[in-house]
């Protein structure tokens, strides 16, 4: 018994190996495998570190986008495969991460108020003053960008609702988002820079 189950593991090893050999010398029906075998622990990963079905969908897809572009660096051997793939995926995911707080520190710069070097002389009418600004430039926006920034900030919701409710794709809204964002602080750096 025990004799036949370490047979299973050295054919199922010297198959994970053929298969990566494979992949390497560029086997497309090689990726498809891969991508078989492996997709859901890729997934599975990508939608634990996130949180959010849609970017570990986008995470997974990358992931093997990746994988065959970089399949030269693989070196093959039973437990590489799979450790490579986790590997790419770990980056991926840190790439998500990024762009989720490069996007909060955007929105944080465009709607909260710069750090005042004495607090006690910024007014309250300041603070009102740049919130009208940011909300007419807003509304100032063609549309879906405007659609989109109003159901992010004002009504809060996932990148991945907005694309449902508006019907884009998520990675459309999210450039919205980021587009959007860029544009709002720029408009909102000139209105500062005017007050001076």
């Amino acid at each position: 018994m025990v004799t036949e189950a370490m047979a299973f593991e050295d054919e199922q090893d010297d198959n994970v190996q053929a298969l990566a050999a494979r992949l390497v010398e560029g086997d497309e029906t090689a990726l498809e495998e891969v991508y078989d075998r492996w997709s859901a622990l890729v997934h599975t990963y990508a939608l634990r570190a996130l949180h959010d079905p849609h970017d570990a969908e986008d995470v997974t897809q990358q992931v093997f986008v990746a994988a065959w572009r970089s399949r030269h660096t693989l070196t093959p051997s039973p437990a590489a495969l799979p450790a490579w793939l986790v590997g790419i995926a770990r980056h991926k995911v840190a790439d998500v991460r990024a762009a989720r707080a490069r996007d909060a520190d955007r929105l944080a710069a465009v709607v909260s108020l710069p750090g005042a070097r004495d607090d006690t002389l910024q007014a309250a009418d300041d603070e009102t003053a740049e919130r009208l600004v940011v909300r007419q430039a807003v509304e100032d926006l063609p549309d879906p960008r405007r659609t989109i920034l109003f159901l992010a900030f004002w009504e809060e919701h996932s990148h991945a609702e907005i694309a449902e409710k508006v019907g884009l794709p998520l990675g459309t809204v999210k450039s919205h988002v980021r587009r959007g964002l860029m544009k709002l602080h720029q408009q909102l750096e000139g209105v500062r820079h005017e007050s001076r």
